[in-house]
């Protein structure tokens, strides 16, 4: 028997909540000591679309089923009245490696997993007194990522910046009805970096936005944008005189994230091992050190993470008697 579970099922009982953090921190727990199985994404760029279809998957040990989920990126569907991301998720049984659910979630879990990702980035790696934080991007992961980090965080400013000054306008608009900071749309990036303690990049560029002279002490950067080899948000000199830099998983990042871009221009050696959130979360010791250090989290997305969100929304959504059950 197979289980269809639909979108609005799912954003009826999935939210954005502090119950999710731990169930993420052990998906990369379980990464970083060994105890999953995360082969190479696989992606289709769609070039004269704008687009990109990514298949993720991983499978941690012990548990009695995984994930594989296609997400899509067409970043033009703005312009024609649609969301930029959508995607499926799969539930495969680990034992027969049967189709046990269906989890038409649009994109929703990949969105949700990734903003949990950020709010955990911060938990462990920016000071726990920010009081300013800047935003590069006005997308839906410009609002998720900062959603998510107020579980984590009291900010009591937030500065965005993105490439056309009426979204930006529309971002506040929307987001501060659900949160209480003082909201400043700023004209250029260096102003957002500069007076920000925290920064969250959330776009898809392909040129850097953020460069090294603007980088002061005590700032923590999450990158989530760089999920492609392409994609680079940060200068490269960014990653290199950082005082530390997390991957979500350094073989990911060395060819899609910010650190791609560092090797490749030759800044970081090639046999440098990084810390790994996986890391940062089992032995915390391994995060931050002081007030002053800068520090920058590369997020380009993990099977694990979907393979966490997947069992999760597919639990929650049995336990409110949702999905439609196939014979």
């Amino acid at each position: 028997m197979t289980t269809i579970v639909k979108e609005n099922e799912i954003k009826k009982c999935v939210n954005i909540s502090k119950d999710i953090i731990p169930i993420i921190e052990n998906a990369f727990v379980s990464l970083s000591k060994g105890e999953a199985i995360m082969p190479p994404i696989l992606r289709l760029d769609i070039h004269e679309n704008n687009g990109e279809v990514d298949v993720k998957t991983a499978y941690i040990k012990g548990l009695d089923s995984f994930a594989i989920k296609m997400s899509s990126g067409f970043y033009n569907n703005p312009s024609i009245g649609l969301p930029s991301t959508g995607g499926v998720m799969f539930l495969v049984s680990t034992k027969t490696g049967k189709l046990e659910t269906v989890l038409l979630d649009g994109g929703y879990l990949t969105d949700l997993r990734t903003a949990i990702a950020g709010a955990i980035a911060a938990k462990y790696l920016a000071n726990k007194n920010i009081k300013e934080v800047g935003i590069i991007g006005a997308g839906m992961q410009a609002k998720l990522q900062l959603i998510a980090l107020m579980l984590v965080r009291q900010p009591t400013t937030v500065r965005i910046w993105a490439r056309d000054f009426d979204k930006g306008e529309k971002y506040i608009k929307e987001v501060s009805s659900k949160i209480n900071c003082n909201f400043i749309n700023c004209k250029n990036p260096k102003e957002v970096t500069e007076k920000s303690d925290m920064l969250i990049t959330t776009t898809p560029s392909s040129a850097p936005l953020i460069q090294y002279e603007w980088i002061h002490k005590g700032l923590h950067i999450t990158a989530m944008g760089s999920d492609a080899e392409h994609k680079n948000e940060l200068d490269p000199r960014i990653i290199q005189n950082c005082d530390l830099y997390v991957a979500d998983r350094q073989s990911q990042t060395s060819i899609l994230g910010e650190l791609h871009h560092a090797l490749k221009a030759n800044l970081v050696s090639k046999d440098k091992k990084f810390t790994e959130l996986g890391d940062v979360i089992d032995t915390q010791t391994k995060g931050r050190k002081s007030e002053d250090q800068i520090t920058v989290c590369d997020l380009t997305g993990t099977g694990v993470q979907d393979t966490a969100i997947a069992r999760y929304a597919f639990e929650i959504a049995m336990k409110n008697n949702l999905g439609l059950q196939l014979d």
